[in-house]
């Protein structure tokens, strides 16, 4: 898994490192899974930003992945992330 950033998209608020793998990247979408390397509490939503390890940025919205195991204590989820458009 690759490590980037994920920021609030309002401010561009840093929020958490994170661990990302995609699933599918093409020109107009992409997709993948996420996991924040600490812990933090994250809602679902399309407010954010993630910069990828090579500092290229896109705006994705997150949605958390009940069906997935977690892991840790306190527990780190994992969740999906999916957005449109070129990266910055």
């Amino acid at each position: 898994m690759a490590t980037g950033k994920l920021y609030q998209s309002s401010d561009e608020k840093f929020l958490v490192n994170v661990e990302y793998n995609f699933q599918h990247e093409s020109l107009r979408r992409w997709w993948g899974e996420l996991v924040p390397i600490e812990y933090m509490r994250i809602s679902d939503g399309s407010s954010y930003i993630l910069e990828l390890e090579d500092s290229r940025k896109c705006r994705c919205s997150l949605k958390k992945r009940v069906n997935r195991a977690v892991t840790g204590v306190p527990p780190r989820y994992i969740y999906y992330f999916s957005g449109s458009g070129k990266f910055v």
